[in-house]
């Protein structure tokens, strides 16, 4: 039998421990992180990081805060993935497709061609496995992944030479990101991938001869048109883009639950916003352009698109012979799409 006095030292010690284990589980992490952008704030895409800054803001009841900082202010844009990895850098805002050189199944997330749509993107991204799927790869870098903003559907480009058939892709320096250049490869294009901030002055000296980037609310602020003939539609290559907030995982474990969600509830508010702030603005934006610039805008015609297609279903089936973690999660996101749109053609009015 335990004397009283052992059983009291006994008690406190276990009190003790279980007060520092609380303690150690309500912990919180550093009130503010420096986020290092790959986009300048200025436009949409950079912007997305300073709004889940404020939101952040709010859902921690100013407990936590960001420090965004532009492209280049920390490290140099495609150096980020690093820098957080190694814990040089807190956090990072991106897109996605920058690591697919490193994470190869993020070509997915990047850019899709001829993929869903982002409402359906997103779907599957929060309710049917999609960062799932990522967060297993980000693990062996030591990286949490938030995915808080998705684009819409992008543009087929600048040119400065119309695109009557993929004949016309053969020989073309082209910025292009993702899979969608491993497509125009096949029409003998030369593809490059060339940071945002550097793809004007590649046009304007002649490196290239066209470049793809985003959507016109980002593309009229760079400037692109002043340089180019042709804006051409539909983004074939990018149906949807992702763009994450990433935190090294030791900065990320500080914070306590608690925290976490609240960072996870600033996330999906920024999603939310990217949704509905952007589709309305494109036609605005292209208005503008137009006005401005005196840009041509077309549309790649029906049997250019249909031998895209053509290509890409020879370039995705290559890539999940090459990597079964891709193959998973396409046909994943693929099974889930078609859920949604079976049941926007059954309640579709006529």
């Amino acid at each position: 039998m335990i004397k009283k006095p052992l059983a009291a030292a006994v008690g406190a010690a276990l009190t003790a421990t279980c007060l520092t284990v609380s303690s150690v589980a309500m912990a919180d992490g550093p009130r503010r992180i420096d986020v290092a952008s790959v986009f300048d704030t200025s436009n949409f895409l950079g912007a997305g990081a300073q709004f889940m800054a404020d939101e952040i803001n709010v859902a921690s009841d100013g407990k936590i805060s960001f420090r965004v900082y532009e492209p280049g202010d920390l490290v140099p844009p495609f150096e980020v993935f690093n820098a957080v990895s190694s814990g040089a850098v807190d956090a990072g805002w991106d897109w996605m497709g920058y690591w697919a050189g490193t994470i190869p199944l993020l070509n997915l997330y990047g850019a899709l061609p001829f993929g869903p749509t982002p409402e359906a993107f997103a779907s599957w991204m929060w309710s049917g496995g999609g960062t799932e799927y990522i967060q297993a790869q980000y693990d062996n870098y030591n990286i949490k992944v938030l995915p808080c903003f998705v684009s819409p559907q992008e543009t087929g480009g600048f040119y400065n030479k119309e695109i009557n058939s993929v004949d016309d892709f053969d020989g073309l320096r082209f910025r292009i990101s993702g899979l969608g250049a491993r497509v125009l490869n096949k029409f003998g294009a030369s593809t490059q991938l060339i940071p945002g901030g550097e793809i004007f002055l590649a046009l304007e000296r002649g490196r290239i001869d066209g470049a793809e980037f985003s959507v016109p609310q980002v593309d009229e602020v760079m400037g692109f048109d002043e340089i180019t003939s042709y804006y051409y539609f539909p983004g074939w290559h990018q149906s949807a883009s992702w763009f994450s907030l990433i935190i090294n995982q030791n900065v990320w474990n500080q914070y306590s639950e608690t925290q976490q969600k609240q960072f996870e509830t600033a996330c999906r508010s920024t999603l939310a916003w990217s949704m509905t702030e952007a589709p309305h603005q494109q036609m605005l934006t292209l208005a503008k352009m137009q006005e401005r610039s005196g840009i041509d805008v077309r549309r790649f015609d029906d049997e250019t698109l249909k031998n895209l297609e053509a290509a890409w279903e020879e370039v995705v089936e290559d890539e999940m012979n090459e990597n079964p973690e891709f193959r998973e999660a396409y046909e994943s996101l693929m099974a889930h799409a078609k859920l949604i749109e079976e049941w926007y053609e059954l309640q579709e009015l006529p």
